[in-house]
C-alpha cells in the first residue's frame, strides 16, 4: 500500500495553486496539508505541519524559492520546483530538487513528480547547491529576511546556528534551526570553519593574527574577533589565498 504523501503548496498565484492542488488530489495518497502564498508564509507552515514535500514556485516576490529551499529546517522536506520558465531547471536540480514542473502543470508531469517523491531516498541535504543571497528565519510568528552578504560569522548553538551580522551591535543574533554543517553546505565557498562550532565569511576577514600553539585570532570588519583553532587554521589560510 502506498504511504500518504503530505504536501505543502507554495505559489504567489492563487490560480496556479488551485490547478496544482486539483491535479495532486487526483492521487488518493496525496494530502495537501497547507498552502502558502509567499516564501515567508511557507517557512512558517513547514514549521507547523512538517510536510513530506513542497511544491515550490521558483519566482515569488521578495524571496524566491531557492532562498526558501536553503532556509528549510532539518530534516528538510523533499522539493518539487514549479516555474513558468525552463531556464531555472538547472539551478533547481543543483538545489537537490526531486523534480521540476513547468507551468501550467499537467496531469502527466504531476504524476511523474508524485512517483519520484515516493521513490525518493532518505532525506538528506545536498552537498552542493547554488548559494542563496537571502535566508529566512522564523521569529515569534514573523519571518525575518537576512541578506547573506550581511553575515560576518556563524556560531553553533545547540540545535541552532546564530547568524552574527555586520552593523548589528547590541542586537541579538538571529537563530536558524539548522546544523552548522548543513548551513555551510548551502552557503558554499564564501564561508569557512575556524572552530568546530564557528565559521567566518571570507569577505569579512581583515586579518589573521597568530597565537601560541598554532591557534589564531580572525579579525573581521568592524573589529569583531573570532577564535581559530590550529585544526582549522591551515584551511582558513588556503581558502583566503584562493579567494584573493
Amino acid at each position: 500500500m502506498t504511504s500518504t504523501l503530505r504536501v505543502l503548496l507554495v505559489d504567489d498565484e492563487a490560480p496556479a495553486r488551485a490547478r496544482l492542488k486539483r491535479l495532486l488530489l487526483a492521487h488518493p495518497e496525496v494530502q495537501i496539508v497547507a498552502e502558502a502564498r509567499d516564501g515567508a508564509q511557507a517557512l512558517q507552515l513547514v514549521e507547523q505541519h512538517r510536510p513530506d514535500a513542497l511544491f515550490l514556485d521558483v519566482q515569488m516576490p521578495d524571496v524566491d524559492g531557492l532562498a526558501v529551499a536553503a532556509s528549510l529546517p532539518e530534516p528538510a522536506p523533499a522539493i518539487v520546483f514549479v516555474s513558468a520558465f525552463g531556464h531555472f531547471a538547472l539551478r533547481a536540480f543543483d538545489a537537490a530538487a526531486i523534480d521540476y514542473l513547468l507551468k501550467p502543470a499537467d496531469a502527466e508531469h504531476v504524476a511523474r513528480a508524485v512517483q519520484r517523491l515516493h521513490a525518493r531516498p532518505a532525506p538528506s541535504r545536498a552537498a552542493a547547491r547554488p548559494p542563496p543571497t537571502q535566508l529566512l528565519i522564523a521569529e515569534h510568528g514573523r519571518t525575518r529576511v537576512v541578506a547573506v552578504a550581511r553575515i560576518q560569522w556563524l556560531e553553533a548553538a545547540d540545535n541552532y546556528v546564530a547568524l552574527h551580522l555586520a552593523d548589528a551591535e547590541g542586537v541579538s543574533a538571529p537563530l536558524m534551526r539548522r546544523t552548522l554543517a548543513g548551513l555551510l553546505a548551502d552557503l558554499g565557498d564564501g564561508f569557512v570553519r575556524t572552530q568546530r562550532g564557528a565559521a567566518v565569511a571570507l569577505a569579512q576577514v581583515c586579518e589573521v593574527v597568530p597565537l601560541g600553539k598554532g591557534d589564531a585570532q580572525v579579525h573581521l570588519a568592524g573589529g569583531v574577533v573570532v577564535p581559530c583553532s590550529r585544526q582549522h587554521r591551515a584551511d582558513l589560510m588556503q581558502r583566503l589565498a584562493a579567494s584573493g
